[in-house]
């Protein structure tokens, strides 16, 4: 039974990865699953220096999922270099570096600085407000994901794998702009812009007001979003959004993903991810699979 698939020349043992932001760079996660059985782990997002993050409060639950507004908190770039890179290659997984940033110049800061490092690709968060554009993101304007994309592709010397915003008029749009842009794959969907507010207090619940929405409650919109974007385009897509088990992954894969990305429910069972690799094995051996190749866009009409 065959279970690797192959991203932009990148070959994983089996579909499934970490989705960024709910994975760290796999320290605190390491003692509850075993890394060696992912497919990749995608890191959180690096900048070129460190980020603070959104004030507290910053994630909250509601129903079906979370909001969370951290904003992309992390140590910077030459930390994850000095501590994380090692910390990964010490097991047996594709490293995928998730790339934030809030001009084009801080992505290729970044790029540049990994380029000579032992990662497998990078995937490039356009959900990051670009200063330059009013703090419009990255990904809601095609021309500008398409610029960044040629920009970061024309640098990168690992494949370039740009992750879409749902928060768009035409997700099938912004797939074919990452794709005239030269991306390697796509993945997609990041959160959904949400909102809750406290009624007794009548006051928001996050500090920033607005949040990223994850969780199962987004699954089938980010299916139906992996769908049209997977038939838009002829480059690989990694999809996520909601999954929390193997059916929900092979849903995916099904729609033309790839690979697949848990993210939400890493933080209500950490073994999630290796459950999923499991569930989609059983299935291949109950159905006479053999390779998981062959359930990729295999949805019929």
């Amino acid at each position: 039974m065959n279970t690797a698939v192959t991203i932009a020349g990148v070959e994983l043992k089996n579909p499934v990865m970490s989705a960024s932001g709910t994975f760290g760079s796999g320290h605190e996660y390491s003692e509850m699953t075993d890394l060696n059985r992912l497919g990749a782990v995608v890191t959180k997002g690096v900048a070129d220096r460190p980020w603070e993050g959104n004030p507290t409060p910053r994630v909250t639950e509601v129903c079906g999922g979370m909001l969370n507004a951290i904003g992309l908190q992390n140590p910077g770039v030459d930390v994850f270099i000095e501590r994380d890179i090692p910390f990964l290659k010490q097991f047996d997984t594709r490293i995928i570096v998730n790339v934030c940033g809030h001009s084009v110049e801080e992505y290729l800061n970044v790029v540049e600085k990994l380029n000579d490092q032992p990662v497998d690709a990078y995937e490039i968060n356009v959900s990051c407000p670009n200063v330059k554009q009013g703090a419009l993101a990255f990904g809601q304007d095609a021309k500008v994901l398409e610029d960044t994309t040629r920009r970061i592709r024309d640098v990168a010397k690992k494949p370039v794998i740009m992750k879409l915003s749902p928060n768009v008029t035409s997700i099938k749009d912004m797939a074919l702009a990452a794709e005239a842009g030269g991306a390697d794959a796509i993945s997609l969907i990041n959160t959904l812009i949400g909102m809750k507010i406290d009624i007794e207090k009548k006051r928001f619940v996050l500090a920033n007001r607005t949040g990223g929405l994850s969780g199962p409650a987004v699954k089938p919109v980010a299916l139906r979003m992996v769908y049209e974007a997977a038939h838009a385009v002829k480059l690989p897509v990694i999809g996520m959004g909601g999954i929390a088990c193997a059916e929900d992954a092979i849903e995916f894969l099904l729609a033309g993903a790839t690979a697949v990305a848990v993210g939400t429910m890493n933080f209500a069972e950490p073994r999630t991810m290796e459950k999923v690799a499991e569930g989609i094995e059983a299935y291949m051996k109950k159905h006479g699979i053999d390779d998981v190749k062959e359930l990729i866009a295999a949805v019929q009409d």
